[in-house]
C-alpha cells in the first residue's frame, strides 16, 4: 500500500509573530525525523511537512525565521496555525493584514484546519468564523477580544477550545499553551501514542488545569466612579481587615444600598467578591513565595476558616491552593522576602502605576 500522505502544517510568517512559537511549532511537527533514528519501529515516512508563509507585504528580512512561500502560493494546507503575536493589546485593532484574514477564510472553505495560539486568536476572530462560537485566547488580551469581537463566547478557563461543525477550528490559550495545540493535533492526526512520544522526548506539557490560575485580578478601574475608586484602593490594601466591605462603604459617605450599586456598576462585581478575589490573589502570592502552611496562609489573607479559604480558593482558580503551590512556587534558590511581601498588595503591577 501506498505511503500515506503527509498532513501539511502551514505556519503563519507574520512581523509581529512570536518566534519561539513559530520555531517550537516547526520543530515538534518536524521532530519525527528524530524520533525514527532513536525508535527504528516508528514509520519511516515524516507524517508532516511544515511550511512558514507570510504575506505579500510581509519583509521576510526582518524576520528570525524563513518564509519560504507567500500566501496566495498556499493554495491548500491541511492545517494552518495563526501564532502568538506580540502586539500591544492597547493598540491593536482589526485590518492589520487583510489579506491574511482573507487567506484563513479561503483555507477554512477548502476545508483546511485553522487554528490560533495566544493572541494569534485576535487575527482568527477578524475572520468571522469565530462568530457565535466558542473561543479561547491569552488572558492579558481578553478586553481588547471582547470589545472587537462581541459574538465570540470568550472561555478563557480553557487552554484549548474546539469549534466548528466538524471541530476545524482550535485555539489555545497563553503562549505556552502552544503544547497542547500541537499535541492535540499529533494525538488527532497519527494518534495519541505519537503523542505521548512527542510529549516525553521534548517534555511538553498537557496544561490540564486549564488558565484560570495564571488570570491575575484585574478589576477595571478606568469607571469614572470617583468614590467607588478609592474604595476600590482602600480594599486592595486592606482586604485583610475586619469587616472590609462595611469600613470601604464608611468612607464613601454613600448609603449601603447606593454603595452596592454603585460598587457592582462600576466594577462588574459585588464589594465582598471584590475583597475575596484580592485576598485569592494576596495568598497566591505567599504560596508562591514562601513554604508556611496553608492554614496560616489562610488567617494571613483574612480567612480564620481554612476549609472556607480552600473551597473558595479552588472555585476562583479552579485548583487547590496546595496544587497551585506544587504548579507555581519558586525554586528556594529564588525566594526572597520581597516576593513575599507583595501579597500584602494584592495588584502588584497596578499599585506601582498609581
Amino acid at each position: 500500500m501506498p505511503a500515506p500522505r503527509p498532513t501539511q502544517v502551514t505556519i503563519l510568517g507574520l512581523p509581529e509573530a512570536v518566534h519561539s512559537t513559530v520555531a517550537g511549532l516547526a520543530d515538534v511537527f518536524g521532530i519525527f525525523g528524530l524520533l525514527r533514528d532513536l525508535d527504528r519501529s516508528a514509520s519511516p515516512d515524516p507524517p508532516f511537512r511544515v511550511t512558514i508563509a507570510g504575506p505579500r507585504c510581509a519583509d521576510s528580512s526582518a524576520l528570525p525565521f524563513r518564509v519560504t512561500r507567500t500566501i496566495d502560493q498556499v493554495g491548500y494546507s491541511d492545517v494552518v496555525v495563526v501564532p502568538a503575536l506580540m502586539v500591544d493589546a492597547n493598540a491593536w485593532r482589526p485590518g492589520r493584514h487583510p489579506d491574511a484574514v482573507e487567506w484563513l477564510r479561503r483555507m477554512h472553505r477548502r476545508g483546511a484546519t485553522v487554528c490560533s495560539t495566544c493572541s494569534g486568536a485576535l487575527l482568527l476572530a477578524e475572520t468571522g468564523l469565530l462568530d457565535g462560537r466558542e473561543a479561547t485566547t491569552h488572558w492579558a488580551y481578553a478586553e481588547v477580544f471582547r470589545r472587537w469581537f462581541p459574538a465570540v463566547h470568550l472561555r478563557l478557563e480553557h487552554l484549548l477550545v474546539v469549534a466548528g461543525e466538524r471541530g476545524e477550528l482550535m485555539m489555545s490559550g497563553a503562549n505556552g499553551s502552544w503544547h497542547d495545540l500541537a499535541l492535540h493535533l499529533i494525538s488527532q492526526r497519527i494518534g495519541a501514542a505519537a503523542a505521548l512520544g512527542v510529549a516525553r522526548f521534548l517534555l511538553l506539557e498537557w496544561h490540564r488545569d486549564g488558565q484560570m490560575p495564571y488570570v491575575p485580578f484585574q478589576p477595571p478601574r478606568d469607571h469614572g466612579d470617583g468614590l467607588i475608586l478609592p474604595a476600590q484602593d482602600w480594599l486592595e490594601r486592606h482586604f485583610d481587615a475586619p469587616n472590609p466591605v462595611e469600613e470601604a462603604m464608611r468612607r464613601t459617605g454613600l448609603p449601603m444600598r447606593t454603595f452596592n450599586r454603585r460598587f457592582l456598576k462600576a466594577t462588574g462585581t459585588t464589594a465582598i467578591k471584590y475583597v475575596q478575589r484580592c485576598r485569592v490573589e494576596a495568598a497566591k502570592r505567599r504560596l508562591e513565595a514562601d513554604s508556611h502552611p496553608i492554614d496560616e496562609i489562610a488567617r494571613c489573607v483574612g480567612y480564620e476558616d481554612p476549609a472556607f479559604f480552600r473551597r473558595l480558593f479552588k472555585r476562583t482558580t479552579g485548583i487547590t491552593p496546595g496544587a497551585y503551590r506544587r504548579k507555581l512556587q519558586l525554586p528556594a534558590v529564588h525566594r526572597s522576602p520581597a516576593h513575599a511581601e507583595q501579597g500584602r498588595g494584592v495588584l502588584t503591577t497596578r499599585s506601582a502605576d498609581r
